[in-house]
């Protein structure tokens, strides 16, 4: 099917451009989203009386964008899960958790303007981006973690995996300074002199004569 693309979209076309598509695509997305209108010669002479009028709206709409993410661009929103010990969410971060953890931090974000790839399953640091307007992105960070705490640890760089090592290598010497203390009472309670003499039947020393 061929449409006409009332605004930029990605990896489609530009404003005003004669496209073609899937019908599926077009009924189910760019239509009814009015990012498009099927490609017939009243609807070409449609755009084109409407043509100054759609460019200049898309220019208010483009600064507006920009003015937000100029604010949104690079920050991070924590966002709380359970998880394993091995960073497995149970569960996982869609698009709506994005959007409803950059709308607690003061920025209004709708889900449908968060593009994941794939629902996220990990804990740690993971870049999302938001399409504010068909030609301004901004991109944030999700902090997934298991509590504040954890999430600002991973904020300084440091990987559950690196805080599994660290509490792994502190029980070690824990352990081992245990043993050591154990040691070291041990040769505290023997006599300095040295062992006792043995004694023949009589409770008289047993001395070599030779």
């Amino acid at each position: 099917m061929d449409v006409i693309l009332l605004e930029r979209v990605a990896k489609l076309g530009q404003m005003g451009e004669i496209v073609s598509v899937k019908p599926g695509y077009a009924r189910n997305y760019l239509l009814p989203l009015g990012k498009a209108l099927r490609a017939t010669e009243a609807n070409k002479a449609k755009f084109e009386d409407q043509k100054a009028q759609l460019e200049a709206q898309n220019l208010e709409t483009r600064k507006e964008a920009e003015a937000f993410a100029a604010k949104l661009d690079g920050q991070t929103f924590v966002v709380i899960r359970s998880a394993s010990d091995g960073g497995a969410l149970y569960g996982s971060v869609s698009t709506r958790d994005a959007a409803e953890a950059a709308t607690a931090g003061g920025f209004t974000v709708d889900r449908k303007q968060v593009a994941l790839a794939a629902p996220i399953k990990e804990l740690g640091m993971h870049e999302v981006i938001v399409n504010l307007h068909p030609e301004v992105d901004a991109r944030i960070t999700l902090n997934v973690a298991r509590s504040p705490e954890e999430a600002e640890l991973q904020a300084q760089g440091r990987t559950i995996q690196d805080l599994a090592a660290e509490e792994e290598a502190a029980a070690e010497f824990e352990i081992q300074e245990l043993f050591d203390d154990i040691g070291s009472a041990g040769y505290d309670d023997e006599d300095p002199r040295g062992p006792a003499p043995s004694r023949d039947d009589d409770s008289n020393p047993i001395t070599d004569e030779r």
